[in-house]
């Protein structure tokens, strides 16, 4: 049976799941609806995948109406995040599901009306973390479950962004915290994720530390940085490989930078001028119901990109080693390239630290051994394409559970609000003293069990 979806909001991410409308997934649903309040993405989103058709134009205002007047089945929401809570409780209440791209929302307001709308409408919730299909983290999640280190006893795990990708946070909307949480929520909540589906066990208690230092004004004038662009879309001889040109990427350029008349909204901001309210280093404690506890890092300004996570038990150790991106390539103008794969004209030399994944699990008094996982493709590890089918045609028979829902989106973005107000006050916080009223029933740990 086909189903009839809504999409709110065209930039980047929505272009996935416009993609698989439009292609592979066309005889599965139809989109009959979508709404962005810059029309300009509206027309580039619709010029660029012509298997869509035309479908209606509506403002966000308007999702309810939209929703039962074109007999909506499920609402794609690829918003700004402090807008997923509005945009996912107007459309179970519309009688819609919902799918909502992380972080399920970015406050305990958001947390509570979610919970409250998808308990009182009965409607499903999916949360879209894809990081769960990826075939090393799957392949993690099955040693772990198999018993062959054990209970868990801890989780250490880094994450590092590097200087393309970490600083892309800084240059758009996400720079300020009041619109997406800050990394802990808007980046972090995918790893939060990953530990609590990993290890079946849900989140008691943050202990946060960090800040900004490394972008920002204070951080560059600290460093000696002279006066830069405000942006990074010109020829101003001041730009360097911080600097992001739409001009030279299309999808960029399309989205955004042709579409600036509309509503002034700048995707190229400089990572080091002022007013950035989020943090760019950051490490966590977590404690978890059954007793592990977490020691979590993550940096967003590495000259490389990747992370290593040690899953330690009561009989052995199960060590995951993932080097998504070995360098950040720049071109001969001294640019930044956002996607090298599009770029074969450009040498990019990553020996030294090639790209490549690498699971070891080791029992007491034995030797170790690597454990061998299946290839993926396409992005997030291989991830993407297998999130679509489900999203698209429904999960099939799946002993990992990595289709998550709303409870799922609980469990990981509390980490993060926990974490935000562990920064905030200098203390632990508990998260049962969180305000997330019929959301915390997610965190009974029998409710994490797959």
């Amino acid at each position: 049976m086909t189903r009839r979806f809504a999409l709110i909001g065209t930039g980047s991410r929505a272009q996935m799941y416009l993609g698989a409308l439009a292609t592979t997934h066309a005889d599965a649903g139809t989109l009959v609806a979508w709404a962005d309040p810059n029309p300009g993405r509206l027309d580039w989103s619709e010029e660029h995948n012509p298997g869509l058709g035309s479908p209606r134009r509506f403002s966000p205002d308007d999702l309810a109406d939209v929703v039962r007047a074109e007999r909506v089945d499920a609402v794609i929401v690829t918003t700004p995040d402090v807008t997923h809570a509005r945009y996912v409780v107007a459309a179970l209440e519309a009688g819609a599901d919902a799918i909502v791209e992380k972080p399920l929302t970015t406050s305990e307001e958001g947390v509570r009306q979610i919970a409250e709308a998808a308990e009182r409408t009965g409607r499903r919730v999916t949360i879209t973390f894809n990081y769960r299909y990826a075939p090393r983290n799957s392949a993690l999640k099955q040693v772990v479950a198999s018993g062959a280190i054990g209970e868990v006893t801890s989780v250490h795990f880094e994450w590092v962004l590097d200087t393309a990708h970490g600083a892309d946070y800084f240059r758009r909307w996400h720079r300020q915290k009041e619109n997406s949480g800050g990394l802990l929520i808007h980046k972090s909540s995918h790893h939060f994720d990953l530990v609590g589906w990993w290890i079946d066990d849900v989140p008691t208690r943050v202990y946060a530390s960090g800040g900004l230092r490394f972008y920002g004004a204070e951080n560059a004038r600290a460093r000696g940085l002279g006066p830069r662009p405000e942006r990074g879309t010109t020829d101003d001889a001041a730009r360097d490989a911080f600097s992001l040109d739409m001009r030279s990427d299309d999808k960029l350029r399309g989205l955004y930078l042709d579409q600036e008349h509309h509503d002034g909204y700048r995707r190229d901001r400089d990572v080091f001028d002022e007013g950035i309210t989020i943090e760019d280093n950051l490490a966590l404690i977590v404690d978890y119901a059954r007793g592990a506890t977490m020691t979590y890092s993550l940096n967003a300004h590495s000259p490389w990109e990747g992370y290593t996570v040690a899953v330690n038990g009561t009989l052995g150790r199960a060590e995951l080693t993932v080097v998504e991106r070995g360098s950040v390539a720049v071109d001969d103008d001294g640019r930044t390239v956002v996607d090298p794969s599009a770029r074969p004209d450009l040498v990019v030399d990553d020996s030294e630290r090639p790209a490549g994944e690498r699971l070891v699990v080791q029992t007491h008094f034995s030797p170790a051994r690597e454990v061998e996982i299946p290839a993926g493709e396409g992005g997030h590890g291989g991830g993407d394409a297998v999130l679509l089918d489900d999203v698209f045609r429904g999960p099939g028979e799946d002993p990992l559970g990595r289709t998550a829902d709303w409870t799922d989106g609980v469990r990981s973005v509390v980490v993060g609000i926990a974490g935000n107000r562990s920064l905030a006050t200098g203390q632990p916080v508990a998260i049962a003293d969180l305000g997330i009223g019929p959301a915390a029933s997610a965190l009974d740990p029998a409710s994490a069990e797959r």
